[in-house]
């Protein structure tokens, strides 16, 4: 029997166009399929919305997240409406939709009455998993009206996580009996389960959710537990890419790619797919496609336990970190745990990755700072550091400042040292402030100025694409 899990994010139902599309894709695979399961992301911009609203609750200002609740009503029933649904399935969606906004203002309520000094990450869970709820109950009721036995399913009954809200781990114990029993018998019955996205809930059933675009990693779990053929991620580009094409014009989609390229990919930096995604996977050998839902002809990009192609550098990253250094040497533990206990308290995160130089009179230290923590959190922590490291204690002095880690991805560049010569060669004397070679063997980070990286980006690409 073959399984495919298929995951949609936000811009592939987040229009009457896109939902268009997706059926069409859906309604296809099903009779290829012997079992399809659906995972859908809330809506583009949905969860940022839940975001803003919940902090406006966290200060009481009860007609701020009230209009925004009203917003997400009106654009949850316009596509509803766009669907050319029947009047008695309209009305049973819009009842279904009310629901759950009702619950969502019950849920605003709550914070504003108990997190007026700081808002809980477990009452920020149970505002944001709406989005991907109210998404579930859209496409089930389009793929019902459209022939197929699809049932809206809130992953918070499968995925049972532990209790570190806002980036749950999944219990995949716990999680497989929830899928061994209520997720295998509707698929026996040829029912399509259209499950929920990002979130989970703990035993004592509190929502939780895997970090944003946890919906990757969702995928993947039920992928595991369902034991599927196959994972196929949509979105709106034609798969995975040689380099952010927003930063390099003639990025070029990337046949294929090893577990381990896509997973120092997620790590460093491509926005695509979640770094957690590709663990479970890797371990149960289910191979995952990466593919563009308004070009479902196209291939797009396979990742695989082994490519053929090694000894070539497929793809290059960029991310922004902070750096810090201080001219004497010797251990920096302590200095690392300081740093990584400011990021949590100052944007709710640890350093993802971490590359440390050091010589005889200097050290260095960069920490990666994640893409999700938003695009005013690099300067913002450079700042503040640099006030707790320097008010007090004896120089000499952290010198603080921001800087981009650039990093290119293929398999064989740790162990094929011309791989590592031509990239070098490639920059000729752009200064390299720390070098790191990566612990899963495919991968190699500079840490550069920020002034510089957009060059060092385009030099490894070049070398990537002649490659």
């Amino acid at each position: 029997m073959t399984t495919l899990v298929m995951k949609f994010g936000g811009a592939s139902v987040g229009t009457t166009a896109a939902l268009s599309q997706m059926l069409g894709i859906v309604l296809y695979e099903a009779a290829q399929w012997d079992h399809v399961v659906l995972v859908v992301s809330a809506l583009d911009g949905v969860t940022d919305a839940l975001i803003d609203a919940a902090h406006l609750a966290q200060f009481g200002n009860e007609r701020g997240y009230r209009r925004i609740a009203a917003n997400l009503r009106a654009r949850h029933l316009a596509l509803a409406e766009g669907l050319q649904l029947g009047k008695t399935e309209l009305a049973a969606l819009q009842a279904d939709l009310d629901k759950l906004l009702f619950d969502l203002l019950s849920a605003f309520q709550r914070i504003t009455q108990k997190n007026r000094d700081a808002l809980s990450a477990e009452n920020l869970d149970a505002a944001v998993s709406m989005g991907e709820r109210l998404a579930a109950l859209i496409v089930a009721v389009l793929l019902r009206q459209h022939g197929l036995r699809a049932v809206a399913i809130d992953a918070a009954d499968i995925i049972i996580t532990d209790a570190n809200f806002g980036a749950a781990t999944p219990n995949l114990t716990l999680t497989q009996e929830r899928i061994d029993r209520d997720l295998r018998p509707m698929l026996e019955r040829n029912i399509l389960p259209v499950l929920t996205g990002f979130i989970g809930a703990t035993p004592t059933h509190k929502p939780t959710t895997l970090g944003r675009g946890g919906s990757d990693y969702s995928a993947s779990i039920l992928a595991v537990g369902t034991k599927a053929t196959e994972v196929w991620v949509w979105s709106d580009v034609d798969g995975i890419m040689s380099a952010d094409p927003h930063e390099v014009l003639d990025a070029r989609v990337i046949g294929e790619l090893s577990y381990n390229e896509m997973a120092e990919l997620a790590h460093f930096g491509a926005r695509i797919l979640h770094a957690r995604m590709v663990a479970p996977l890797r371990q149960h050998q289910i191979p995952l496609r990466v593919k563009n839902v308004y070009k479902p002809q196209l291939a797009g990009t396979l990742i695989h336990a082994k490519t053929g192609s090694d000894n070539q550098i497929k793809s290059v990253t960029q991310i922004a970190g902070v750096a810090l250094a201080i001219d004497r040497s010797g251990p920096y533990g302590e200095i690392a745990n300081l740093v990584d206990q400011h990021m949590q308290r100052e944007i709710g995160t640890s350093s993802d990755v971490m590359i440390a130089a050091q010589s005889a009179q200097r050290t260095f230290i960069t920490c990666v700072v994640p893409a999700s923590a938003g695009p005013d959190a690099v300067s913002a922590l450079v700042e503040s550091l640099g006030r707790e490291l320097n008010t007090t204690g004896p120089s000499p002095r952290w010198h603080v400042q921001q800087v981009s880690i650039v990093t290119a991805i293929g398999d064989g560049i740790n162990s094929v040292p011309r791989l590592a010569a031509k990239l070098f060669a490639a920059l000729g004397d752009i200064p390299i402030l720390a070098a790191s070679f990566g612990a899963g063997g495919c991968s190699l980070s500079l840490v550069v100025s920020q002034a510089e990286a957009d060059t060092v980006l385009r030099e490894i690409h070049k070398v990537a694409i002649s490659s």
